[in-house]
């Protein structure tokens, strides 16, 4: 479409040059005279040529609009120019006295396809970010066979197929490093600048840059399955949602679109009412309807959308809700998860304590490490690594099962073991010992077997360096801080103290986290809940604004309205900062599409009339300008997210 509009320029410019050059009109204006006969006709056929050849685009458009019922721009481009063109004809074949404007009919459509051209490409440009992130996926692969490599198209690989990733190379497809070590650049995917050493065993995505080791993958995930494919299909859908500024801005170009339609009619009623001669008002109208077009303001949201959106995947924050993303600046209360946000989800085992049952602290760690094996857990993977690092048999367990936000349970050598949090004892109504919490910054999992307290696990968890900034900038902007976790109140309480939350609360179950988002809303707050997507599921639903994080390559948190890749703190602040800026840039698109008409309609309807009159091809250059500036300022948006990185940083 790009380069049909810039190839019907190219035609009608060529042909507007003898049309300008024979217009008596012209003639007149410029001082000189060129006439011969038949220079009417041929005046005729090429401006007739261009109006059909430069004008169709603009005659289809407002077909397709009328049968929508939703008139824009197209609409009135088209009215214009077909009431200049039948005006300019029945004057040259006089029907009409007085002079036609054939020459000012060229200009006006030339004006107009190079004006939409330029404003395509701005479009264009602004949507680019999400080519960009398609772009990231290599279309080959290089097969592993046994002994043998082959070159094969990326979408016939399937689950369970191995590909090799030379040094320096893109990676194909989402899997599991089976052999190698490389440090991998995953910063285009997941905002994360420091490549991250993969080893055996480890993940990495699709679209990641290797780096200077080579690595055997085993693939996990079809392409249209895979984490850059899920997330250029979230981009997408966000893009294409209407959101409440959108469909504010829709309402506007409908009412923008009657309004020029009416100040056209009455501008020529009004002129011909005052006496002025048909080619005087009927120049007025057309004008009018030109320079009145709501084409800025059609493309002023969806602009700054597909270039938020795209941006802010590429940084690691992917919006499936785009009116949640703009009321970004209503937060006024952020709920933050702990394990794993503010703190580094990294567990070591402090002590262990066995209580009952006889059994030693090697038994005792191998049969809870045998249960939180099947867990993903930051806790459950630190009580896992220390039992490897002894060197400890984890024995056999059946009837696992996951106690959502509590615990786990199996069954071990036939009895039933659960491994649960401090929730769960005071659900339950079991004391807890008095030395289990021996420092304010451990946390404690109980052991129950066959319902009987048999002992402890006491494990450490490091606060996250960016916490702090974090918090400090979110209530710089006047956001209060307070934390939801399931952890127990000594635990909780000195976590906040070091980052010096506005509250807390401790030893909530996921399914109490909604009361805490309910009664937050219930004190005017306007509510942002983080969690890890699943276990959090009610209170992000119940949350005005409900961030997932920690999700890595998981995007599917169906109940969030954002989800963040990484588990920082300051990505969140960085998500608040930015849903500011875009909506600043909406806010500001608006009233420049809007404001400029304010001046530029009555200029057009003639009001400094003698002293100034504007023409219908400067008329079409201000509007095409409108459009330009907006996509412009659209586009400023980038540098306004990377100024508030660089001066955070």
């Amino acid at each position: 479409m790009i380069a049909d509009f810039l190839r019907r320029f190219r035609v009608c410019l060529v042909l507007s040059v003898p049309v300008i050059a024979l217009s008596m009109m012209f003639q007149d204006l410029v001082g000189y005279h060129l006439d011969f006969p038949y220079r009417e006709p041929i005046v005729v056929v090429l401006a007739s040529v261009i109006y059909v050849y430069g004008g169709w685009p603009f005659l289809t458009g407002m077909v397709g609009e009328l049968r929508t019922r939703q008139m824009g721009m197209m609409t009135l481009v088209a009215v214009a120019v077909t009431a200049a063109y039948v005006y300019s004809v029945a004057v040259s074949v006089g029907w009409l006295q007085g002079m036609d404007f054939f020459w000012e009919l060229a200009t006006l459509i030339d004006i107009m396809l190079i004006g939409h051209y330029l404003e395509m490409k701005s479009v264009a440009g602004a949507s680019r970010s999400l080519e960009l992130i398609v772009q990231m996926l290599p279309a080959d692969a290089h097969k592993v066979q046994g002994s043998t490599i082959t070159d094969v198209k990326v979408d016939t690989l399937h689950p369970g197929d191995l590909v090799l990733v030379r040094p320096g190379e893109r990676i194909p497809t989402d899997g599991n490093v089976v052999d190698g070590e490389s440090s991998v650049n995953e910063s285009m995917l997941t905002g994360e600048s420091v490549p991250v050493q993969k080893g055996a065993t480890d993940s990495v995505i699709a679209g990641a840059v290797n780096g200077e080791g080579s690595l055997t993958i085993r693939v996990t995930h079809k392409g249209e399955d895979s984490y850059l494919n899920k997330v250029v299909n979230m981009v997408a859908e966000a893009q294409n949602a209407k959101s409440q500024t959108q469909a504010l801005a829709d309402r506007a170009a409908g009412w923008l679109t009657i309004l020029s339609l009416s100040v056209g009619l009455i501008t020529l009623i009004a002129w011909l009412w005052g006496g002025k001669e048909v080619s005087f008002a009927v120049e007025r109208m057309v004008t009018v309807m030109v320079t009145s077009c709501p084409h800025a303001l059609g493309v002023a949201i969806p602009l700054v959308v597909a270039i938020s959106t795209a941006i802010s995947a590429q940084k690691g924050l992917l919006i499936r809700n785009r009116t949640a993303f703009e009321e970004a600046r209503k937060i006024t209360a952020m709920v933050f998860d702990k394990t794993g946000t503010l703190t580094e989800g990294e567990f070591g085992v402090t002590r262990v304590k066995v209580l009952t049952g006889g059994a030693d602290e090697a038994a005792f760690l191998r049969m809870v490490a045998a249960l939180e094996q099947q867990s993903q857990h930051p806790i459950a993977q630190g009580i896992v690594r220390k039992a490897k690092k002894r060197k400890l048999d984890l024995p056999a367990i059946s009837n696992f099962q996951s106690i959502t936000g509590k615990g786990v349970s199996a069954t071990i050598d036939g009895k039933q073991v659960l491994v649960v949090s401090p929730g769960y004892l005071k659900e339950n109504g079991i004391e807890q010992p008095q030395d289990a919490y021996g420092s304010g910054a451990e946390t404690v999992v109980f052991v129950l077997v066959d319902g009987q307290l048999a002992g402890y696990v006491a494990l450490a968890d490091k606060i996250r360096e960016d916490s702090k900034d974090a918090v400090r900038r979110l209530q710089e902007a006047g956001i209060k801080v307070y934390m939801a976790t399931g952890d127990n109140r000594k635990v909780a309480d000195a976590v906040a103290s070091e980052l010096g939350l506005d509250g807390v609360y401790a030893e909530v179950l996921p399914e109490q986290k909604v009361n805490v988002v309910k009664d937050l809303q219930k004190q005017g707050a306007f509510v942002a809940m983080t969690g890890d997507g699943v276990n959090d599921a009610p209170a992000l639903a119940q949350a005005n604004v409900g961030i997932a994080v920690g999700s890595g390559t998981d995007v599917a948190a169906e109940t969030a309205d954002i989800i963040l890749v990484n588990s920082k703190p300051t990505d969140i602040t960085n998500l608040v900062e930015f849903g500011k800026a875009t909506y600043r840039k909406m806010i500001q698109n608006l009233l420049w599409a809007t404001g400029y008409n304010v001046i530029a309609i009555p200029l057009a309807a003639g009001v400094l009339y003698p002293n100034f009159v504007l023409s219908p091809a400067i008329g079409a250059v201000l509007m095409s300008a409108s459009t330009v500036i907006v996509a412009i300022n659209a586009q400023r948006l980038k540098g306004s997210l990377k100024a508030s990185e660089n001066t955070h940083r």
